[in-house]
């Protein structure tokens, strides 16, 4: 028999994203989106609406029964629909490409990228503890632009350095990719296990402010005011949605992921507000929001004495280095997924040959987020469109009910748990804070609305050019 004719025609390869993550890779994209800067800041707030130090402890509690209710509804949707993305592809599938869309854009445009700007300028600044030029924000160069100069410091060159360094961390494949976010993540969460310990064994406070009361000047309904800030610090707890392509037997390990990640996050929380709440008073830790003093400072001044500062400036910089990389992780899996089904550049959707990691889509988001940095009134978007990451994770969440209804007879790996109450009662109460949040600021929540409504046009012209 002759050997075929050596320039006969061949199917090319394509590239695609790889089963390589193990449910504790995941898990850790969980804890480390999740721990940023919010539980360093939301319990000041907590404090000052609600009356008692138990009344706090709960409402935490609470919040985190209320992210791992979405959390195990995220689960079953992402055993059922493995794919990269996250709730782009449930909202895709329950309820259209268009709704779709518009989670992916908003992702994009502030969700992710947004946040990840943010994270970065912070890290710089904390950075500048120990190398002030790091923090320096004298302008070098100013790039006029008509609606936001862009505007080149210290500073920035220092958050766009971490953005790009992570990026490229992250393009070069899972295996670098996950061994230095795992690092960092670990790193992380055994610091603040350890600033826990040693507060709560050596640290000069008192168990008693754990039953204290206080007179606080809230509304009566400030116990529900106070868990919309909450659920924003538990925010992150679907990360492992996102990567649910690259994560081995999904059907098995997603669950986990979300699980072990949600699950360590609302035993954190707690631990670092009973640790709080160890150091200070409630009345004296509400009363931090007036006085413009950073929570964590305080606290270890109580409780150590002034020879923690080095020590928690360093926690800080590898807390929000393990965030910066938790996103860089996660945010280009949504825009690799709109591209795949021809809503974004066709670009977008490349996966690198050799490393096989979305690279075109996470150069494209550490590009729009550097250029967030060097804006700073752009970076104003992750507040503007803060209350949709609660509208679109509850319209997610009902995406179990709506594909329960449509498919009853497909197989599903994992069920979520509590249904249909637990789904439900999260749905009801993201919608209550996004109510809320467009009731109480209306200003910025129109311009979140104008933004995500920005999408629209585009959205059309991308599904017009679909091959």
């Amino acid at each position: 028999m002759r050997a075929p004719a050596a320039n006969t025609p061949t199917t090319p390869i394509v590239p695609t994203l790889e089963r390589k993550l193990g449910p504790l890779d995941a898990a850790a994209i969980v804890v480390s989106n999740v721990i940023g800067s919010g539980i360093f800041f939301v319990p000041i707030l907590v404090a000052g609406l609600v009356p008692s130090a138990l009344g706090m402890l709960g409402l935490w509690l609470l919040g985190g029964v209320l992210a791992f209710a979405g959390a195990m509804a995220y689960a079953e949707l992402a055993a059922l629909r493995p794919r990269a993305g996250g709730e782009y592809v449930y909202l895709r599938d329950a309820y259209g490409p268009v709704a779709a869309f518009l989670t992916g854009w908003t992702s994009f445009v502030a969700g992710f990228s947004g946040a990840i700007a943010a994270s970065a300028v912070g890290l710089a600044e904390y950075i500048g503890r120990f190398v002030p030029a790091a923090a320096n924000r004298t302008p070098w160069l100013t790039i006029p632009l008509p609606f936001a100069p862009l505007v080149v410091t210290p500073q920035s060159l220092v958050a766009i350095t971490a953005i790009v360094g992570l990026s490229l961390v992250h393009i070069s494949g899972l295996g670098p990719g996950r061994l230095v976010h795992n690092f960092l993540a670990t790193l992380k969460v055994l610091a603040l296990v350890l600033f826990v310990a040693l507060g709560l064994s050596l640290g000069d406070g008192s168990f008693a402010h754990l039953t204290a009361t206080h007179t606080v000047p809230a509304p009566a309904t400030g116990w529900l005011v106070a868990l919309i800030p909450i659920m924003f610090s538990y925010s992150g707890w679907n990360a492992a949605a996102y990567v649910a392509e690259e994560i081995k037997n999904p059907g098995r390990n997603v669950p986990i992921a979300l699980a072990l990640g949600t699950g360590a996050v609302v035993l954190l929380y707690l631990a670092l507000n009973a640790l709080y709440l160890y150091a200070l008073p409630p009345a004296e830790l509400a009363g931090l929001l007036s006085q413009g003093k950073g929570l964590t400072d305080v606290v270890a001044q109580r409780l150590f004495g002034g020879v923690t500062g080095t020590l928690l400036a360093l926690l800080t910089i590898v807390s929000i280095a393990a965030s910066i990389s938790a996103m860089v992780l996660a945010g280009p899996r949504v825009y690799y997924a709109m591209a795949r089904d021809g809503v974004f550049p066709h670009a977008v959707a490349r996966v690198h040959p050799r490393f096989h990691t979305p690279a075109i889509a996470i150069a494209t988001q550490a590009a729009w987020s550097s250029v967030l940095v060097l804006s700073g009134t752009l970076a104003g978007l992750v507040n503007y469109t803060g209350f949709a990451v609660m509208l679109f994770a509850g319209v997610a969440v009902m995406a179990v009910f709506v594909l329960r209804w449509r498919e009853p007879s497909v197989s599903r790996p994992f069920s979520a748990w509590g249904y249909p109450f637990a789904p439900a009662i999260f749905v009801m109460a993201s919608l209550f804070m996004v109510g809320y949040n467009l009731y109480t600021n209306q200003f910025g929540e129109r311009w979140g609305l104008a933004v995500i409504a920005a999408g629209l046009p585009l959205y059309f012209v991308f599904a017009r050019k679909k091959p």
